[in-house]
């Protein structure tokens, strides 16, 4: 099992060698009307813990407790009654993890560990580790990243989380360093909490540096794509959705597909043939779900942002969800966080082979969509042609003429378009190039025609 991070002091949870990891999952709605949601919410944190588990999952027994109160309490989050419960229900089943559906403070951690603990026939020995939702997504995300880059981004986030949620463990990060002792450490006090937190911060501070050197090289390839006038399909959607499938299907990219969330963070960019024999490259982006940790997404913006220089977003939904309505739209709201809600879009109902019937949603009828099966092939060959017709719509070649005293429309021109060729005539500096439907507008006085 996954820790949460190997620079960190602070393990995610604890493991101590078992076979198993009993899990209890915690979930709080506000009123009745939100019952079913929250049994929604936990079965998806039961399989956010499967996967940060592992193969040890298997044997893993899952409890489930939902509690009805307006808000978290300020010291337990579930306040004294329900925590009590829990913590029964942990010494009766050998509970070692509890996962909240929530974001919790350090207070609200350490409070309800205490609770829980003091519940178990065994004090002495009784380990439960208290986490919230944000720790278990990040924990899957530290074990999933592979390349440098996400490595890097992942430890990020990881830190931001961790720096103000640092605790005391009695003499161990409260006691006072510099006021005496030893020759070189002379000087003004300063707990060991304070030391971890600035260590935290260079931490940090180095690993954003590093990342904006691997950044450079990103946007160094992008700007050469973009220059070779390849057009980019960004595929997108929610986690296990099957995203990676289908990249696999259309391009052999032979990266991993399993039914397990977040099974690929790092993205691959493959180069597709359309039917009509225009080349367009394919790309597939980690996997969003609801409630994504606001660190991870700024941690991953230089990845994510491909997204926003994309010709074409493709999102996938998993059409055998009963939830997929739902998690359309909170895809839907991150890709406008990162600017690219206005995207020509194709929506992709993925999965069909499980389903005899599939209605495109009534939210989605005025969008070009598509039913398939990534699984199969069957309906990909429709999913192409669509991709190829968007792509014709949306860049035209055009020539514009632009007199001598407009050098600064030309210099948008170059920022905003593909250029193919300039050639200086006399009335003016006549540019060639590819643009979109928002750039032709722009510059539709300034057309040259022969």
């Amino acid at each position: 099992m996954q820790n949460f991070n190997e620079n960190n002091n602070e393990k995610l949870y604890i493991t101590e060698d078992k076979e198993h990891v009993n899990v209890l999952l915690v979930s709080l709605y506000p009123d009745n009307d939100l019952l079913s949601w929250c049994e929604d919410s936990l079965s998806e944190l039961q399989l956010l813990a499967e996967t940060s588990i592992g193969d040890d999952a298997v044997n893993s027994k899952f409890f489930k407790m939902t509690q009805c109160r307006e808000k978290p309490d300020v010291a337990t989050y579930l306040g004294y009654g329900k925590a009590l419960e829990a913590g029964k229900l942990c010494n009766d089943n050998n509970i070692s993890l509890v996962v909240v559906d929530g974001e919790m403070s350090p207070s609200q951690i350490r409070n309800l560990e205490k609770e829980i603990v003091g519940c178990f026939d065994d004090k002495e020995k009784a380990k439960v580790k208290v986490i919230d939702r944000t720790m278990l997504i990040l924990d899957i995300f530290a074990k999933h990243a592979v390349t440098g880059e996400g490595k890097l981004q992942v430890e990020i986030a990881q830190l931001k989380y961790t720096a103000p949620r640092l605790t005391g463990r009695g003499i161990d990060l409260s006691r006072q360093g510099g006021t005496s002792g030893s020759i070189g450490s002379r000087g003004p006090g300063e707990t060991k909490l304070e030391t971890d937190r600035r260590h935290i911060q260079r931490r940090i501070l180095a690993l954003k540096n590093a990342l904006s050197e691997m950044e450079k090289d990103r946007s160094t390839k992008r700007n050469k794509r973009i220059k070779s006038n390849v057009p980019l399909a960004v595929i997108s959607g929610y986690t296990n959705a099957g995203k990676s499938t289908l990249l696999n299907y259309l391009t052999d990219a032979n990266i991993l597909a399993e039914d397990k969330l977040f099974a690929t963070l790092d993205p691959t960019v493959r180069k597709l043939t359309l039917p009509s024999g225009r080349n367009v490259l394919l790309s597939d982006t980690v996997g969003f779900i609801s409630r994504l940790p606001h660190g991870l997404v700024e941690a991953f913006k230089s990845t994510l942002d491909e997204v926003r220089f994309a010709d074409i977003v493709l999102i996938v939904v998993d059409a055998s969800d009963e939830n997929a309505q739902e998690k359309t739209k909170v895809t839907e709201n991150i890709l406008s966080q990162l600017d690219a809600g206005d995207k020509p879009t194709v929506y992709v109902f993925n999965k069909c082979d499980r389903l005899e019937v599939v209605p495109a949603s009534d939210v989605l009828k005025n969008h070009d969509t598509v039913c398939i099966s990534a699984k199969t092939g069957a309906g990909v060959d429709n999913l192409l042609e669509i991709i190829d017709e968007i792509l014709a719509k949306s860049k035209k070649q055009v020539k514009f003429l632009f007199p001598f005293d407009k050098h600064n429309a030309v210099n948008k021109l170059y920022e905003n378009a593909t250029v193919v060729s300039t050639e200086y005539i006399d009335s003016g500096v006549l540019v060639e190039a590819i643009v979109d439907d928002k750039c032709y507008g722009m510059y539709e006085n300034y057309i040259f025609v022969d």
